[in-house]
């Protein structure tokens, strides 16, 4: 179904998006934030914006130690400059001296983890931003941003019960209700399949946001769905497609989650309004309003017009399966002649000789004996269950 296709795809944009998020702690804002900037204005410090104003941990008392003055400077200005081998180096060097206090050993981890995610070492960032944590000298704004970003991507290395210890802990400490975190954790337990839990994570996130994003949303329906709640999941996804009339991923999630709902109708309606206005585009897509229609009692001559406009549009393969639907729909629809003729082309298509078997009994029903041994006989070269039945139709005189 295009709803499980989709899901897919919007785990992967929220997991994109979760460490495009990351907020890299500048150095600089950093040392103003403890006390330690020449840039003052009218004599008094500059101050950092209070990130996590609720947090329950208290901020540590120390300051840079003066010894390591010109090392951290060195650090810094390599940082900033993005030099990211030097500012690694840099950071080992601080981390290995006896003379570095907590604060100083914190900011070298810190930095050292922001230079390893830049060249793609997430096994060093993680290890550095654990460091930074367990030397426990950063403010509080540097702090749970390393948590955070350690959380983000222990979850992108699939090692999700360890990231989400480390976002329980975060939020539990920081008190951070931030939408876009939020949604995070709520993508984990996705991941984990405890869906259930990941429903309530998820509505806090969109219910907190201004503009939440669609691909929550998605989530959130794909949450319920794989929590039996169907019958929310619907809601949701009806919400969603009104509020966006125009986006045709809304609407295609939305004719899926009827189809989960057994609701084929209200499925069709939608499918019917995106090809009347054109939008069907892709073979899943038509593939997705035939097997509507397949699916719904006396729909047979509408599986019929769906199948043939595809073929036409080049949209459609002329595959097996499309064949195969197109010939019961003709044939139950009374078109035998038809049927036949789509027969014909997918019993050549077919792994086995049953649609080869098929196209000789209605070859015999029609009085089309020469054709139906014909094709009896192609049925037992391709391999049939019931050889008996060809034989009988191949030695009718």
């Amino acid at each position: 179904m295009i709803f499980s296709n989709h899901k897919q795809a919007v785990l992967s944009v929220l997991i994109a998006t979760a460490l495009g998020g990351v907020v890299v702690t500048d150095a600089v804002a950093q040392t103003r934030s403890t006390d330690r900037s020449s840039d003052r204005r009218g004599g008094k410090q500059a101050k950092a914006e209070v990130l996590f104003p609720n947090a329950t941990r208290q901020e540590p008392n120390v300051k840079a130690s003066a010894k390591m003055g010109s090392k951290l400077q060195k650090l810094v200005d390599n940082y900033n400059k993005q030099k990211f081998p030097e500012t690694r180096a840099q950071a080992d060097e601080i981390l290995a001296n006896a003379d570095a206090n907590a604060y100083d050993k914190s900011l070298a981890a810190q930095l050292a983890s922001q230079a390893a995610y830049q060249t793609e070492d997430n096994a060093a960032a993680k290890k550095y931003l654990q460091q930074a944590l367990d030397f426990n000298g950063l403010d509080n704004n540097g702090y749970f941003q390393s948590m955070l970003m350690l959380g983000q991507l222990q979850l992108q290395d699939d090692q999700l019960q360890e990231g989400l210890a480390t976002l329980d802990k975060y939020f539990a400490e920081s008190k951070s209700a931030k939408p876009e975190e939020l949604v995070i954790k709520g993508q984990a337990l996705y991941q984990m399949q405890r869906y259930a839990d990941a429903i309530p994570v998820l509505q806090q996130a969109i219910a907190g946001a201004t503009e939440p994003k669609d691909s929550w949303n998605q989530l959130l329906m794909a949450a319920m769905s794989e929590a039996g709640q169907t019958g929310e999941a619907v809601k949701q996804a009806e919400a969603l497609a009104a509020r966006n009339p125009n986006d045709k991923k809304a609407q295609l999630n939305l004719a899926s989650m009827y189809m989960q709902a057994d609701q084929m109708d209200k499925a069709a309606s939608v499918m019917d309004k995106l090809r009347a206005s054109g939008q069907l585009t892709e073979e899943r897509e038509y593939k997705q309003l035939y097997s509507i229609y397949a699916n719904t009692d006396n729909k047979e001559k509408d599986v019929i017009a769906v199948i043939n406009e595809g073929l036409q549009k080049g949209i459609l393969k002329p595959d097996y399966q499309v064949y195969l639907a197109l010939a019961q729909s003709y044939y139950y629809s009374d078109q035998v002649p038809q049927a036949i003729e789509a027969w014909q082309k997918a019993a050549p298509l077919s792994k086995d000789g049953e649609t080869y078997l098929n196209l000789a009994r209605v070859l015999h029903s029609e009085g089309r004996i020469p054709e139906a041994k014909q094709a009896a006989q192609q049925a037992l070269a391709k391999g049939v269950k019931n050889q008996a039945d060809a034989k009988k139709i191949i030695n009718l005189k």
